[in-house]
């Protein structure tokens, strides 16, 4: 049997290889502080030491953390995943049955933005389906105020902004 916070990191793996987009901090804590399987700072710290060791790459967009599993953490799990029981290995299949659109729609519209080298500020809006890309664009805004508002909006309109360029050029 794993020490609990080897497990806590296997089931992290687990659940990042059985999807083929990143998954964020918050959506992976969700599942596992709901199944109670461990409380919020040992499982920030299998996270801490998963980034540290290479065995998963983070990404930060906004305030969210979003992780991927490297080829590390892919081998790692090979050898060491049966320590992973099948009902966690069954409750992880049944949250990604259950909220597999709602993981992946989070993932489908990003924005972010930074302070411009010269005056305002960048704002980077993105949206995908299925990990193809449909529109990456930056825009300049004078404050951060409306870098934010942008960012916010972005989220609930980057398909009919998508929809809309696409009608005016084609």
């Amino acid at each position: 049997m794993a020490e609990p916070l080897t497990l806590y990191k296997l089931i992290i793996l687990y659940m990042l290889q059985k999807v083929d987009f990143p998954l964020s901090n918050a959506q992976i804590s969700g599942f596992i502080l709901d199944k109670g399987y461990t409380n919020y700072f040992h499982l920030q710290q299998a996270i801490s030491e998963l980034i540290e060791s290479g065995l998963v790459r983070s990404e930060t967009v906004r305030n969210a953390s979003y992780l991927k599993i490297t080829e590390s953490g892919n081998q790692t799990l090979e050898y060491f995943g049966t320590e992973v029981s099948e009902d966690i290995k069954k409750d992880i299949g049944e949250f990604f049955r259950e909220n597999s659109m709602e993981l992946k729609e989070e993932r489908s519209a990003m924005a972010d933005y930074y302070k411009s080298d010269k005056e305002g500020y960048l704002v980077r809006c993105q949206a995908k389906e299925r990990d193809i890309p449909l529109i990456d664009m930056t825009l300049t805004v004078p404050t951060k105020e409306a870098a934010e508002a942008l960012c916010a909006a972005w989220k609930n309109k980057s398909k009919q902004v998508y929809e809309s360029l696409l009608d005016m050029l084609l």
